[in-house]
């Protein structure tokens, strides 16, 4: 929820966490910490946490990652789509996670919770 309230009022500014300006990982930061969870401000180090998940598998909550080595992350919300910080022209946003660009880049999926 946290993550999803911050779509259009969110701007992507590099190494944030928030209030208002996330980058990718900050914005997963700032919503696990919304639950009391902490994760390190890296999308290469939060795909080493949790338990890697299958496409079939994804809930909510999970975390999406792209690129080898890893340096995009994103929050499955649903429906094939996910919330995320991926650039200062389009703030956070939820999008496709399967979309034309991200999909030919996807590197797994992990599960922090549950």
């Amino acid at each position: 929820r946290y993550a999803v309230s911050k779509v259009k009022i969110g701007q992507y500014v590099w190494s944030r966490s928030g209030p208002t300006q996330f980058d990718c990982s900050g914005l997963m930061l700032a919503a696990y910490r919304s639950v009391g969870i902490s994760l390190p401000h890296s999308s290469s180090a939060q795909s080493r946490l949790g338990r890697p998940v299958s496409r079939s598998e994804l809930k909510p909550g999970d975390l999406i990652f792209w690129y080898h080595p890893v340096h995009h992350v994103g929050m499955y919300i649903g429906n094939g789509k996910m919330v995320s910080a991926s650039n200062p022209s389009d703030g956070v946003e939820i999008i496709d996670y399967k979309g034309p660009w991200y999909g030919s880049r996807y590197s797994g999926a992990g599960r922090v919770v549950g």
